[in-house]
């Protein structure tokens, strides 16, 4: 018992990427989301599910394309949250479309009506 661990451990040769740093930050992000669903509430984490879901569905209309074939996009809704206005947040988010042929509005006026109440996930770690 307890035997597996060390013996897969010494297997990678000195300096391969499972010693050191990088098997530390492979925990990392994993240990990080089982504090997420605490800090957050979970309205507000379907909120954002169903956001994301919506606009998965709305892009691939827009580009015309399957959900796999989207463009790279990253619509940060905090990044949105934090703006002052929503004229900012359109010109945001229209920037982001930039290459998309379609008319973007009735999406982007769809999206600020979404996330107009919502709550910022990221919790601000400066300070």
């Amino acid at each position: 018992s307890g035997g597996p661990g060390p013996r897969v451990y010494f297997q990678s040769p000195p300096g391969a990427a499972g010693e050191g740093p990088g098997g530390a930050d492979d925990e990392g992000p994993v240990r990080r989301q089982g504090k997420v669903t605490v800090k957050y509430d979970r309205k507000e984490l379907r909120k954002r599910l169903n956001l994301e879901e919506w606009i998965l569905e709305q892009l691939t209309r827009l580009y015309d394309c399957q959900e796999e074939e989207i463009p790279e996009l990253e619509i940060d809704v905090d990044e949105l949250l934090d703006m002052e206005s929503d004229d900012a947040r359109a010109a945001r988010v229209k920037e982001l479309l930039v290459d998309c042929y379609k008319p973007t509005e009735a999406f982007i006026s769809g999206l600020l009506d979404k996330i107009r109440g919502m709550q910022k996930l990221s919790t601000p770690q400066k300070k």
